[in-house]
């Protein structure tokens, strides 16, 4: 199981779960705790902007990025939850959780993937830049991008309502 939320819920929904893995994808400098009961080697940290073009005084997703997330991902054994989470548990989130549905479903339509992203939560709004380099690695051919352009902005939300996928 797959649980995306924000920074402000990241404990609770560990405790709640029983998570043991997590990833982390917050702007440099961001204050924050680790989560307790996270072993080091199952939690990644990524930090960049929540930007989709270059912008000064940002630091973008680059390619470097989604390679790493793409092998957190590829060592979860799936046995116990993951929670993935980001500033307000939107766009950079939902983005690398849309990821692992295409990583874990390799075979699964791109569309039907981003409507069952959209149905989880209405918010949702994933990061085109890191879907657009995620696609690149996992060689979809720019059907991840094409997909998550289909499903449109979610609607607006200070913050995201935590929701669960099953990869």
């Amino acid at each position: 199981m797959i649980i995306v939320g924000p920074l402000s819920k990241v404990q609770p929904l560990i405790d709640e779960h029983g998570v043991r893995h997590v990833v982390t994808l917050l702007a440099p400098n961001t204050p924050h705790d680790m989560p307790a009961g996270i072993a080091a080697d199952r939690h990644l940290k990524l930090y960049f902007h929540d930007i989709i073009q270059a912008m000064d005084g940002h630091t973008p997703p680059s390619a470097g990025d989604a390679e790493r997330l793409i092998g957190f991902l590829a060592g979860w054994d799936r046995a116990d939850p993951m929670l993935i989470h980001c500033w307000a548990g939107i766009s950079r989130s939902t983005a690398a959780a849309y990821t692992a549905l295409c990583m874990f479903r390799p075979q699964a339509d791109e569309v039907a993937l981003a409507q069952e992203l959209r149905a989880a939560s209405p918010s949702a709004t994933p990061n085109r830049l890191i879907v657009s380099l995620a696609d690149e690695v996992l060689g979809r051919n720019g059907r991840m991008v094409k997909a998550i352009e289909g499903i449109g902005r979610g609607a607006d939300a200070f913050e995201g309502t935590p929701f669960v996928l099953k990869p």
